[in-house]
């Protein structure tokens, strides 16, 4: 991989205007985290009472899961594919064709008949939907990743790079709020279980709504023009016949950094959205009991966490560009790695304890997903990006976000209801991370162009 002095020197002026730039990559993982958080929220709330027949809560609950988990399998294959159209076919397309896929299945999700009047069919059409919500997101992030650093200024590239990132916490505040709101409309009476009419139909509209959504996203990125790294590398021949058999040939070793880069990042995120919510609203009394709190009461604790979440992904661009990625990621990986060992100590001390533990595990999060944004996409040449870093991403996904949930009520359930097991998992998890950066190396010179 060409290397040179000082960041993005000969870099061309973007052709597309920086508002514009940030406006496309924000917009666009904003809605498909949203959409992605919709689904999160309801496997919690929604699913395993109707696509799973009626039994054990917690086997309901795994299944649930299991379905949620299907989606990193996908996201793979979406990145294969999409990637391969971005390197060969150009950016622009190949962001709409993420953004429609997933448009379209979060939006049958919403019209779904549930177990109870189609029986299994209702679940295996829920695992369809589910993949091609996974499929979209494996070509989503890639895509805004390049937009924002491919068209960043000189020095700048972490701090562009923060913009699609911020598209989660964005993502997590709208979903969980709406269905915050529809939660309070229709309150329910036994604070383990959603109301009938939320059950029967209210689950419905945030699914429903994500159609409004992708349509101001597909207008925001039908004004975009290509980025000029893409340009140069089609003015210069370059372009890969096929991207994944070249990256996989040239780039073996990047394609296994970027993967294990984003482990802790992933298994952290997972743990702290969906984990959480299911620990948080489980009874005292249950058989695997949790914190037992209301779900309103947790989703507002938990929003106050995202909003940490946010902040802090937007402050890790700065340092990221000053004091290098690896660094950063560095220090912010250790950071997860000991907070793994302090689930305990954290929860034991009330309400307090549970806000400090949500406020820590999103601040962290925060931390160590902002600079991933250029990160990533640093460690492959233009001719291989689209590809290079959304497979890493992606296969990621698999090893961390796919198992993280599952893993975790499984040694949560282990544990008697303990979280000890479940932090401690998070910590292994970070130092595999933190070892793939002690043997990586500092993208930050890297020539975007080239």
């Amino acid at each position: 991989m060409s290397t040179i002095a000082t960041a993005n020197a000969g870099h061309a002026a973007p052709a597309n205007p920086r508002s514009r730039v940030i406006l496309a990559s924000l917009v666009g993982t904003t809605i498909e985290f949203y959409d992605f958080y919709v689904y999160a929220t309801a496997a919690v709330l929604v699913f395993p009472h109707l696509f799973f027949p009626a039994g054990n809560e917690t086997t309901a609950l795994l299944a649930s899961f299991a379905v949620f988990g299907a989606a990193m399998v996908a996201r793979p294959l979406g990145a294969i594919f999409f990637g391969h159209l971005g390197d060969r076919r150009g950016r622009k397309i190949t962001l709409v064709g993420a953004l429609l896929t997933m448009g379209i299945a979060t939006f049958l999700i919403g019209a779904l008949p549930t177990y109870e009047t189609a029986g299994w069919l209702a679940t295996a059409l829920l695992v369809i939907m589910r993949l091609a919500q996974g499929f979209a997101l494996g070509g989503e992030w890639s895509g805004a990743a390049l937009v924002a650093t491919e068209n960043a200024p000189a020095g700048k590239r972490a701090v562009f790079g923060t913009f699609p990132q911020l598209g989660a916490p964005i993502g997590f505040i709208i979903a969980n709020g709406l269905f915050l709101v529809i939660a309070a409309l229709m309150p329910s009476d036994d604070p383990s279980r959603p109301s009938e009419a939320f059950l029967n139909w209210g689950w419905r509209i945030p699914f429903l709504f994500s159609i409004v959504m992708v349509a101001v996203g597909l207008w925001v990125r039908l004004n975009l023009v290509e980025s000029s790294a893409f340009e140069n590398t089609v003015k210069k021949g370059k372009v890969q016949k096929l991207p994944l058999a070249a990256a996989f040939r040239d780039h073996w070793k990047e394609l296994i950094l970027g993967t294990l880069y984003m482990l802790a990042t992933y298994v952290l995120f997972y743990l702290m959205t969906t984990f959480s919510l299911s620990y948080g609203r489980a009874a005292t009394t249950a058989a695997v009991p949790g914190l037992g709190y209301d779900y309103r009461t947790f989703v507002l604790m938990m929003i106050v966490g995202v909003v940490f979440f946010g902040i802090f992904t937007l402050v890790s661009g700065p340092w990221a560009d000053r004091w290098g990625r690896r660094k950063t990621l560095i220090w912010v990986t250790t950071g997860i790695a000991l907070f793994g060992l302090c689930w305990v100590p954290l929860l034991s001390l009330g309400t307090p304890g549970v806000l400090a533990w949500l406020i820590l595990g999103f601040t962290l999060m925060g931390m160590t997903f902002g600079p991933m944004g250029a990160l990533l996409p640093e460690l492959f040449p233009a001719n291989v990006r689209y590809t290079g870093s959304g497979v890493s991403y992606n296969v990621s996904s698999i090893l961390g976000a796919a198992v993280a949930p599952f893993v975790a009520v499984a040694l949560w359930s282990v544990g008697g209801g303990s979280p000890f097991w479940v932090g401690v998992y998070l910590s292994v998890m970070a130092l595999i991370t933190l070892s793939a950066l002690l043997v990586g190396k500092e993208t930050s010179n890297v020539d975007i162009d080239a």
